[in-house]
């Protein structure tokens, strides 16, 4: 391959859907962009998108390719890549898979701290593999995905990517991630799994007051222990790329920090796949370098194998040329590329899609999903499940009757008709004879009480008034962007995503006069919070019968919580973060340091709802421990009147280190169902993987003698705990 060439495998400069363009019988064309692209590499490396459609893209209905028109378009792009390359190398089509196909006619499943909330692996090991089959059905070959960052402050845009505050709960959903969508491939990925590539890599969650992009201060021991293991194990479980992150670790930004991206990823976890630069992160190396000729050999250098969108990787035959960079170097990231589209089978496997899989499937497994993740924070006086004897509901709210906002970020236009609301799914599922109203009562954002008084009236004159609050993560057309893709500023009732990071984490004004205004009248209210962070909402807390969290689940989410609270299914999520009290509070995540510092003077330092918490509808004992050898047992019985789930969470506590200890850490975690009076033995093994150090990179922190083991409901453990400690082994 002559130097061009190989530089050309290394560019994903191209948005995708600039590739094509609709013509008047309603086929596709490929444009001059494609071409004048193809033609300066003699091929093309990757290209980003083909099949993304949003406001940022401009792609909908009217000019997009639908499900049935995907595979075509991507093969008649191949076509040309294959017909263009002098040596017919195909090129791979990488597509935004953040909570579903981010494409016309995809599946949109629940954002990932809905995923968080279920603290089921196993299913969304089952949900991924399904998302992987859609995208590989389309023609598209690598699945972008969101799984790395650990939301340590909610005020965040993208904490709604996040899997939550926890590493151990992060590095399990991440294996799953990668095991459902990729399977296990020997050699070759099968033509329905799917490459992953792993956002972001490494701390982007740790960004500086919780703004996008910031600076990230992290230390060596909590960039391994909070927000490496997750990577650790998505490249255990062989996850085929990662992406470098937006932000520095220990002053030097990720796409040119080489300790990160060599030295460890590299050389001491063994990783020989992909590496990725985040969109235009590149280009951004040459506030350091001086120009992007130097910015893409630095990123080269450095570790980042494919660039994205950016102009600094366009120059790498002049960066070998100038001796900046070692053709070496070059050729070694050439290799990896190559490697996975063989693994691919793109050499020999062209216009070899699968079948498209039916739409009733995805909608299956995005309901699943989102049931599984509502949680109940409170329930006084047994508010719910809706009882019996209840004849009218008033359902009320700006997220009542509305299917916009209850998908994240990265979310497709939808068709008219797609998904179903809360208000709809209460009345497809509520007993014959109830009569349920609605009153929107106003809207997510600002201060317009205009529409309260209606509302109030709805709940004064029902026996149980249903109150759906939230933010948004939706884009509009009217919405400014950045080159990346993330809004610039909030338009319309949009308070969460990528690029809208809040100073302070209450509903808008109106939404808290309508609060006020409801749970005023004394009918029995459930507040219900679809959301993509956790607001701080403790009005709900104190004055609401109920509480419960449904985070983004996605467009068929309103059945899924309406069957919850009708009790046809039970709420079974637990929180995967913790809730605070207000802005002023953070960081409230559980696993501090455990100093001992002292409360604030004017204002509860203890989050609202701790990480690990949510209820059912029925209640369950843990009895005491039993240690032997290198298992500890508790039994759980069901005390309550009616079937129910609980989560077992086994938590550590190091009482011997030779550095600062934290309160407590995740080790373990098992989801149990009982009936009514059913006990069961849970056994939870107290062996390397639960006590493994995840900063094990660094110098060990476990000294021979102690830990003390704690079994209880929620990090919370003090309302719950069941301490024993046991020996580790020296």
């Amino acid at each position: 391959m002559t130097l061009r060439e190989k530089a050309g495998q290394l560019n994903q400069r191209m948005y995708g859907w600039n590739a094509y363009r609709r013509t008047p019988d309603g086929g596709f064309e490929l444009t001059d962009a494609l071409y004048a692209e193809t033609d300066r590499f003699e091929g093309l490396g990757a290209l980003y998108g083909l099949q993304r459609a949003d406001a940022w893209s401009g792609v909908d209905h009217g000019n997009g390719p639908a499900a049935e028109d995907a595979a075509g378009l991507a093969e008649l792009v191949q076509r040309h890549v294959v017909e263009r390359s002098r040596l017919g190398i195909p090129a791979l089509f990488v597509e935004e898979v953040p909570h579903g196909l981010m494409a016309l006619d995809g599946t949109v499943l629940p954002v990932n701290l809905a995923v968080g909330a279920t603290w089921d692996p196993q299913l969304y090991e089952h949900v991924a593999a399904f998302a992987a089959s859609e995208l590989r059905a389309r023609g598209g070959h690598v699945a972008l995905v969101s799984a790395l960052d650990i939301a340590r402050d909610p005020r965040w845009g993208r904490t709604e990517e996040c899997f939550g505050e926890d590493p151990y709960l992060a590095a399990c959903l991440t294996d799953a991630l990668v095991r459902g969508m990729q399977g296990d491939p020997e050699e070759y990925f099968d033509t329905d799994r799917a490459p992953v590539v792993l956002k972001h890599f490494a701390g982007q969650g740790a960004t500086v007051g919780g703004r996008n992009s910031a600076e990230s201060e992290l230390g060596l021991r909590e960039l391994h222990e909070i927000h490496l293991p997750a990577a650790r194990a998505g490249i255990r479980a062989g996850a085929a790329a990662v992406m470098a992150a937006y932000n520095e670790v220990d002053g030097m930004p990720c796409s040119g920090n080489r300790a990160l991206l060599t030295g460890l990823l590299r050389e001491r976890w063994g990783f020989d796949g992909i590496v990725m630069a985040d969109g235009l992160a590149v280009d951004r190396l040459a506030r350091i370098t001086g120009d992007k000729v130097s910015a893409g050999a630095l990123a080269l250098n450095s570790g980042v194998d494919l660039s994205l969108w950016d102009e600094g990787f366009t120059h790498l035959e002049e960066a070998v040329e100038r001796g900046l960079v070692g053709e070496e170097t070059l050729d070694a990231a050439v290799a990896r590329v190559l490697r996975l589209k063989f693994r691919l089978g793109l050499f020999d496997r062209q216009g070899t899609a699968p079948a498209l899989r039916p739409a009733d499937r995805g909608r299956s497994a995005s309901t699943s999903l989102a049931g599984a993740a509502v949680t109940l924070l409170h329930n006084d006086g047994d508010v719910l499940p809706i009882a019996a004897n209840v004849s009218r509901i008033a359902v009320l709210g700006p997220q009542a009757a509305t299917v916009a906002h209850q998908s994240g970020d990265y979310t497709a236009p939808q068709r008219p008709g797609t998904g179903t609301s809360l208000l709809d799914g209460l009345r497809r599922l509520a007993p014959p004879g109830v009569d349920i109203r609605h009153a929107r009562g106003c809207a997510l954002t600002g201060d317009d009480v205009s529409g309260v008084p209606e509302a109030v009236a709805a709940a004064a004159a029902s026996d149980l008034a249903v109150l759906v609050l939230g933010g948004s993560s939706a884009r509009t057309p009217d919405t400014d962007f950045a080159a990346n893709g993330a809004a610039l500023g909030a338009v319309s009732e949009m308070t969460c995503g990528e690029g809208v990071d809040l100073a302070a984490l209450r509903l808008g004004k109106a939404q808290h006069a309508l609060l006020d205004a409801v749970t005023a009248t004394g009918t029995p209210t459930a507040v219900v919070l679809i959301q993509g962070r956790p607001h701080a909402v403790p009005e709900a807390a104190d004055r609401a019968g109920a509480l419960l969290t449904a985070w983004y689940p996605g467009p068929w989410g309103g059945e899924a919580i309406a069957e919850v609270l009708l009790g046809r299914t039970e709420p079974t999520g637990r929180l995967p973060v913790s809730v605070p009290r207000s802005a002023a509070q953070l960081p409230v995540y559980y696993n501090h340091k455990d100093t001992e510092y002292g409360a604030y003077v004017d204002e509860d330092a203890e989050p609202l709802y701790p990480f690990g918490h949510g209820l059912t509808y029925t209640t369950f004992a843990y009895g005491p421990p039993r240690l032997y050898r290198d298992t500890v047992t508790v039994d759980v019985t069901n005390t309550g009147s009616r079937y129910g789930r609980t989560v077992a969470q086994l938590y550590i506590r190091r009482l011997r280190t030779t550095v600062w200890p934290r309160t407590l850490e995740l080790r373990g975690f098992q989801r149990v169902g009982l009936r009514p009076g059913e006990r069961r033995a849970v056994a939870f093994r107290i062996g390397t993987r639960q006590l493994e150090q995840v900063g094990a990179d660094l110098e060990t922190a476990v000294l021979p003698g102690t830990l003390e083991i704690r079994i209880a409901e929620s990090s919370r453990v003090a309302l719950a705990a069941v301490p024993v400690t046991v020996n580790v082994p020296g």
